[in-house]
């Protein structure tokens, strides 16, 4: 379903549990992914909550605007809580992942009191020191040139075949290309505006803001994917209440590589 926001239409699709009181999760995909990542993870989750996978600003089936001003965190975080009351009123779960992951936790030091739990799978909170700020952004505004001079195909090749996805290499071929034909759909405007307005190096570092998330919080990575399991060790140490786990043998896209285990994983924090 398309839901209105300001100023931009938002995809969110929906999976309703059975019960008529369920506790909402919503649940976002990393750069270049889309509502499509979570689809095979859904099924593993428990049936006693309700699902809302949602298309950020620029991915999937959501528009990319041209305005840049659509992709800062402040418009990100507006957008989420669109569409989360078009959903409930009451208290929720987010799932994020990656770049979903930042947007969960920007959302999360926004609003800290409209959460019941927190869900984090290979995440940062952002870059303080001023000069690695810099690097990132030097290094997303080469991946932008590339965006630009590249076709769509050979952008989402470069992508796939970065060291931070090296684990996914051992996969079936046709699963793989069926995550790369996923990827093709996007538009480049999404893309490049989504690291002009809200990559690493550009959103407001919430490391001083961690404490005023009080939710029970999860961080998750994978074993293999050593500098967000480093980051991941120092960050759950920010929050109130917070616990890390490591998964064996995956890497940073612990959801797709590990479906049944992070299935578990999710489905012990919902229920336990």
């Amino acid at each position: 379903m398309i839901i209105q926001t300001s100023n931009v239409r938002i995809n969110v699709e929906y999976f309703p549990s059975s019960e008529k009181e369920s506790t909402f999760v919503f649940l976002l995909h990393g750069f270049t992914g889309s509502t499509n990542d979570w689809k095979e993870i859904i099924p593993h989750l428990s049936k006693k909550f309700s699902y809302a996978a949602v298309d950020l600003v620029g991915h999937g089936k959501s528009e990319s605007p041209e305005n840049l001003e659509l992709y800062l965190a402040s418009s990100i975080i507006n957008q989420l809580h669109k569409v989360i009351d078009h959903f409930t009123q009451k208290k929720f779960i987010l799932l994020g992942y990656s770049m979903g992951g930042r947007v969960a936790l920007s959302y999360a030091a926004k609003h800290p009191d409209k959460l019941s739990g927190l869900i984090l799978e290979s995440v940062s909170a952002g870059i303080t020191d001023e000069k690695l700020r810099e690097e990132r952004i030097r290094s997303d505004e080469n991946i932008i040139k590339m965006i630009e001079e590249k076709s769509l195909e050979e952008f989402v090749e470069y992508w796939m075949n970065q060291d931070l996805f090296a684990t996914l290499k051992n996969w079936p071929k046709e699963k793989l290309a069926a995550i790369k034909n996923s990827k093709l759909k996007i538009q480049k405007m999404g893309l490049i505006n989504s690291l002009k307005g809200f990559g690493t190096g550009v959103m407001p570092p919430l490391d001083d803001k961690l404490d005023l998330i009080k939710c029970k919080t999860y961080l998750i990575t994978g074993e293999l994917d050593k500098k967000f399991t480093q980051i991941n060790s120092e960050l759950v140490k920010s929050f109130p209440s917070a616990k890390h786990v490591i998964v064996k043998n995956a890497g940073h896209n612990v959801h797709l590589e590990k479906p049944d285990e992070f299935g578990r994983l999710v489905n012990g924090y919902l229920t336990g």
